[in-house]
């Protein structure tokens, strides 16, 4: 079997699934930071940057630098995003928490999207920045009581990082592709993603791998039976292990647990996501978590050298806790005293005879008087 050790090489590149070249992908060479936001669920990052005036109702602060163009009018580009009602502070939309980068058709999108095309219509690839949107380009005077649940009137702030587009000149939409069109779609971007993963480019890879995954959701996914399904597995799995194997060299290890997850709810007996979540969980310190997975992938490939030597490994570093213990409670308690053997005191045993000696004599005259 192949050494699974080859996460230092991208997947094998498999040949497109279309011909039809409807789009030129842009790629850049944007160093971009995947992963949550740079702040957490208690409200919009501050930011210090100058204020850009896109729009009337729409201003932007840039929170991370990107590169090369803009997306042009009816581009494809797939984002994440929070968005906070900016009277409450309410955290109403997350994409990094689903984990499902949004697509956007810029000049097709939503109504309530508008003042987040606007903005997005102006960042690089790689880019994140902080939105204001007023209500009038977003959820508008009725708000949205569905999902997501915004109030009436709301001005919004959108934390907004562009992941990467594709200049179409169709504009053409996930949902309005067939399935092989959107397998071929997904398949370019993971050869592009494989190129710049060989080159070590390693966030511009993920870049592409997520793309490539964007067109791969759960929707699509659940309407795929046969060999349409094992057809977008076949791209859309590496795109997930190769994502885990950047995120084990850039030593985000739970990141990469994360992604090989996906695989094994998938496929539970996959060698190189067993291997690679055990690679992660031992970094962690997991590593009775790291034992079981590498034990696991054993089985599918007994002969495998890059198995064996993780478990070798795992031995030796439980061996070494194992005598780290035992000198710290060798020096807490300190050795075992031995029994000091008892000395015989003559003087006592001088008096014991004595004692005994006028007892004897009182028991005689006494019994003499009698």
């Amino acid at each position: 079997m192949e050494d699974v050790r080859d996460q230092e090489q991208a997947e094998q590149q498999s040949q497109p699934l279309g011909q039809d070249g409807e789009s030129e992908i842009v790629t850049e060479d944007a160093t971009l930071v995947h992963g949550e936001p740079s702040q957490g669920a208690n409200g919009p990052p501050k930011v210090d940057s100058k204020v850009e005036i896109l729009h009337e109702k729409v201003t932007k602060q840039i929170i991370k630098e990107g590169h090369g163009q803009i997306p042009s009018k009816y581009s494809t580009c797939f984002l994440h995003y929070r968005a906070w009602t900016e009277s409450t502070g309410h955290k109403f939309e997350d994409t990094w928490d689903e984990q499902r980068p949004l697509e956007m058709i810029l000049g097709k999108e939503k109504k309530e999207m508008t003042g987040l095309a606007i903005g997005v219509s102006s960042m690089k690839s790689g880019e994140r920045a902080l939105l204001h949107v007023g209500w009038e380009l977003g959820y508008g005077k009725e708000g949205s009581f569905s999902f997501p649940n915004v109030p009436p009137l709301a001005d919004i702030s959108y934390e907004v990082e562009l992941i990467g587009f594709d200049e179409t000149k169709e504009g053409k939409a996930r949902s309005d592709m067939t399935v092989e069109e959107r397998i071929g779609a997904a398949d370019r971007r993971k050869m592009d993603g494989n190129d710049l993963f060989k080159e070590e480019k390693l966030e511009e890879a993920m870049q592409q791998y997520e793309m490539a995954i964007a067109y791969m959701g759960d929707d699509f996914m659940f309407q795929l039976f046969g060999k349409y399904r094992d057809m977008a597995l076949a791209v859309k799995n590496p795109c997930h292990l190769n994502m885990a194997a950047s995120f084990i060299k850039l030593k985000r290890y739970e990141e990469a647990i994360g992604q090989c997850s996906i695989v094994l709810a998938e496929d539970e007996n996959n060698v190189k996501a067993l291997f690679r979540r055990g690679k992660a969980r031992a970094e962690l310190g997991q590593t009775d978590a790291a034992r079981e997975d590498f034990l696991k992938a054993r089985k599918f490939a007994p002969q495998d050298k890059a198995i064996a030597r993780e478990l070798r490994l795992l031995a030796e570093h439980d061996k070494a806790v194992y005598q780290k213990q035992k000198e710290i409670y060798k020096g807490i308690f300190g050795p075992t005293p031995e029994p000091k053997p008892k000395r015989n005191n003559r003087l006592i045993i001088f008096w014991h005879w004595l004692l005994s000696l006028f007892y004897r004599l009182f028991r005689l005259e006494r019994h003499k008087a009698e």
